[in-house]
């Protein structure tokens, strides 16, 4: 699987009390050969008011949101990764565009703290 496919994936809460299947987009390195792979949270519930500066509106009025696999405008989550087993992926619904996945690299600098 490919940096930038949007998949569908048990997703753990941050206190690792629990799972929820959600869409989610991999942000690991196509480099990587391992098992694992990195992954942000994407979510169809969120509050304009309260928007992060590290997260990505997919708008389901654009012209590349066919390409995600999605249903509805969602928010991909830079600031809430895991690292899970290729095994749990339950399936690949679409992939983000070059010019998301450029969007994509900012914000995970931005999160990480990386200075350009």
């Amino acid at each position: 699987m490919k940096r930038g496919t949007i998949v569908l994936t048990p997703f753990p809460f941050t206190d690792l009390s629990s799972k929820k299947v959600r869409p989610a987009v991999i942000v690991s390195s196509d480099k990587r050969n391992d098992t694992d792979l990195i992954i942000a949270f994407i979510s169809s519930v969120f509050d304009l008011n309260n928007f992060h500066e590290t997260s990505i509106i997919l708008d389901s009025n654009d012209s590349y949101f066919p390409e995600t696999g999605l249903k509805m405008t969602s928010i991909i989550r830079v600031d809430k990764l895991a690292t899970v087993e290729k095994k749990i992926i339950l399936g690949e619904l679409g992939s983000l565009d070059n010019k998301l996945i450029s969007l994509l690299n900012s914000k995970l600098k931005i999160v990480l703290g990386i200075d350009n």
